[in-house]
């Protein structure tokens, strides 16, 4: 076995005591950092291969912070308009997967919460 299978092997058992650190670890980590920022190496090296990228010059890896959870209707104090069933303010679905607004932010570069790691070829 390859050193990337034992990665691999390493985080399908996230409940063992080395994965249970390491996560509260990182997690801990990343909230210091800001909410978008340039990774200098991915975090799962097996994973990141799988999806094509390589350790050479050209690939980046970014990673974004975004905050869990549903949308909230952005209106005063909760005041809506109109006919009732358009008044819900709290329980909406957001359109997109916070996955996908995390590879927009990353695509822009402007800036609780959910890391994505986005693969990235070519100069941003």
């Amino acid at each position: 076995m390859g050193a990337y299978k034992y990665i691999q092997e390493l985080w399908r058992k996230k409940q063992s005591d080395v994965m249970r650190f390491l996560l509260r670890v990182r997690c801990w980590q990343y909230r210091q950092l800001s909410a978008l920022h340039r990774a200098p190496r991915p975090t799962r090296p097996d994973k990141a291969r799988r999806l094509g990228y390589k350790a050479k010059q050209g690939y980046v890896i970014y990673r974004v912070r975004v905050r869990r959870g549903g949308r909230k209707r952005p209106v005063p104090k909760g005041a809506t308009y109109g006919k009732p069933v358009h008044h819900g303010v709290n329980q909406l679905k957001f359109a997109r997967s916070l996955q996908s607004v995390a590879e927009v932010r990353v695509r822009h570069e402007d800036s609780e919460f959910k890391y994505n790691k986005v693969p990235g070829l070519g100069h941003w």
